[in-house]
């Protein structure tokens, strides 16, 4: 499994106004929700169950376009990357498991 996909978070999303003091970063738990939607947007049935890296190497502003690239290593580990205008921002690898099927009782 393999995919690239793309999304950019609005500046008048509700996560940016005063989340950092030196003006409107996005938050990273954004660009992992963002990224990890994209992903299993792909694997019907899947959820995330694991997190086992992840790297953030430069902020992403709002408004600012993420692409995300994704490829299966081994197992359900999937590597994952994304880049504004061609710069790595943060990089890492997620588990994937099946989603449950029904409530625990």
């Amino acid at each position: 499994m393999e995919g690239t996909a793309s999304f950019s978070v609005p500046a008048e999303h509700p996560c940016l106004p005063g989340h950092f003091s030196s003006g409107s970063i996005v938050p990273g738990v954004v660009l992992l929700d963002e990224a990890f939607a994209l992903i299993l947007a792909g694997n019907p049935g899947q959820v995330v169950v694991g997190l086992p890296s992840v790297k953030f190497v430069r902020p992403v502003l709002p408004a600012q376009r993420v692409t995300v690239s994704w490829h299966e290593t081994a197992g359900r580990r999937i590597a994952f990357a994304c880049a504004v205008a061609a710069q790595t921002v943060l990089h890492g690898s997620v588990l994937l498991g099946p989603a449950a099927s029904g409530r625990a009782g």
